[in-house]
């Protein structure tokens, strides 16, 4: 891990409190934060998530397993009360906080990432566009009419902390630039996810707590446009927002992107702003200051102390303070415990050839690989060769392929669509599910070999510079 900011400045003046254990405290806490830090971890600790599930589901605790699912767990007061299954808190409560991190990711790319400039957008965007359309006809071929084409979504989805958890373990051998294009094309995906869900997996609709939930929508870009910059008010209307679309028959999970999107994205105060608020307070910090002050005993300098952290936070948008605070939480516990609730899937599933080739599990594993393989490689040639966008820098069509292979990971959003495709045939999800954690471990293992052979390539200076201290950009749920 690299060394604390602190350390990157020379001390001339004053004293810096060292307690007698606390190097050593830090050697023993340094390769546990690099771990929660590093791009990968995510991608392991989903991936022994979903392991567990498979065990647990396998052995002796199978029916202590589905029945801990199947608990019911009540939220109430007075005469008002929510009942729902533990399955569907976590797939209903939990997951609004995944995509509500999905949705401030959506909307700082569109804003100041990748995807606000068109020219570097556009082979992205067509690769997404591809990836997603041409899995859905690959299922919809092998599916066609009855029950099991209502799963023609479930291989569209990329799951964004897997794929880039294993282009990650590459290190330096594949081009920082294809990581983004990565990055760029599993948010577009999970826009496409996000309203395939809305559109096509809503079941009937109450109007009324439709309208309701519509208000709520209004005053949150009310407050928005009035310049209130508290979080904490987004976050309780989305609440109430999620319980609307609960009511509505809409997915409530959708209420946290529709929040995030209500988040203000601009900080109070732009980097001169910033850089005069820091000096002045420092000059009258220094004012204030007389030898031998402390600045627990001394109000005057608390203040000031306070004030610059107020500054700090203040130079930094809502959203992306809350999209830092979220990734840890999210990448950590809320996608394992998603993974833990939903991969649990008998072995019997794999026991006979009509347990795989069978048409809901061809159709999954047919349009997670060969259709993101085509419909990602495609799509870009198109827009390449038309010259509408550019091949990210120091990759060919090689890193293109290895890139589309990892896309057809679809394990987080491809089981959560499939548990809305076929909440109430379980057969059907089982079948779902076995191509996904099938395709997965296809798609992964050849993008993985794919890349690892593409021509390697090495840091530059610049790369250097970009991944110094100094360096912290918001890190990306596939990061």
């Amino acid at each position: 891990m690299a060394k604390s900011v602190l350390d990157r400045f020379k001390i001339r003046k004053g004293k810096v409190f060292e307690a007698p254990l606390e190097e050593a405290f830090g050697r023993l806490v340094t390769p546990f934060e690099e771990f929660i830090h590093r791009q990968s971890s995510s991608g392991i600790l989903l991936m022994l998530s979903a392991l567990a599930a498979l065990i647990i589901a396998n052995s002796p605790l199978q029916d202590t397993y589905k029945h801990l699912l199947h608990m019911p767990i009540s939220l109430g007061t007075g005469d008002w009360e929510l009942s729902l299954s533990l399955h569907h808190w976590i797939n209903d409560g939990l997951m609004a906080i995944f995509f509500f991190l999905v949705g401030l990711e959506l909307k700082r790319e569109f804003l100041v990432g990748e995807l606000s400039d068109l020219r570097q957008a556009v082979l992205p965007v067509m690769a997404a566009i591809g990836g997603m359309l041409v899995p859905a006809l690959v299922y919809t071929s092998f599916n066609i009419g009855g029950e099991a084409g209502r799963g023609w979504g479930i291989p569209m989805a990329t799951d964004i902390a897997f794929a880039v958890g294993c282009i990650a373990l590459l290190g330096n051998r594949v081009p920082r630039a294809v990581v983004t294009f990565l990055v760029a094309l599993a948010i577009v995906d999970d826009l496409g996810a996000i309203l395939v869900i809305a559109i096509w997996y809503t079941e009937q609709v109450n109007v009324i707590a439709l309208i309701a939930s519509g208000s709520l929508i209004v005053i949150m870009g009310l407050l928005n446009a009035a310049g209130v910059r508290r979080s904490s008010a987004y976050v309780f209307l989305g609440i109430l927002l999620w319980y609307g679309l609960y009511l509505a028959g809409v997915h409530a999970t959708l209420a946290g992107v529709i929040t995030a999107m209500a988040l203000p994205a601009k900080p109070k105060y732009d980097p001169v702003a910033f850089s005069t608020f820091v000096k002045d307070i420092i000059r009258s910090f220094d004012r204030c200051f007389r030898p031998g002050d402390k600045i627990i005993a001394n109000d005057a300098l608390r203040a000031r102390v306070m004030a610059l952290g107020n500054g700090v936070s203040l130079a930094q948008s809502p959203l992306q303070r809350m999209e830092t605070r979220l990734h840890i939480p999210v990448g950590f516990l809320v996608i394992p415990i998603f993974a833990l609730a939903n991969a649990g899937i008998p072995f019997d599933s794999f026991s006979s050839s009509a347990a795989v080739f069978n048409p809901v599990t061809l159709g999954v594993i047919g349009g997670l690989v060969f259709g993101k393989l085509v419909g990602i490689v495609g799509a870009t040639w198109i827009g390449w060769k038309l010259g509408w966008g550019r091949l990210p820098k120091a990759a060919n069509f090689q890193h293109i392929i290895g890139v589309a292979l990892l896309a057809g990971i679809g394990f987080t959003m491809s089981i959560f669509i499939a548990e809305l495709a076929f909440s109430s045939q379980y057969e059907l999800l089982i079948q779902a599910k076995a191509g996904i954690l099938l395709a997965s471990v296809i798609a992964g293992t050849a993008g993985f070999l794919v890349l690892r052979n593409a021509p390697a390539t090495t840091t530059t200076d610049d790369e250097e510079a970009q991944g110094d201290d100094f360096d912290y950009p918001t890190q990306s749920l596939s990061q």
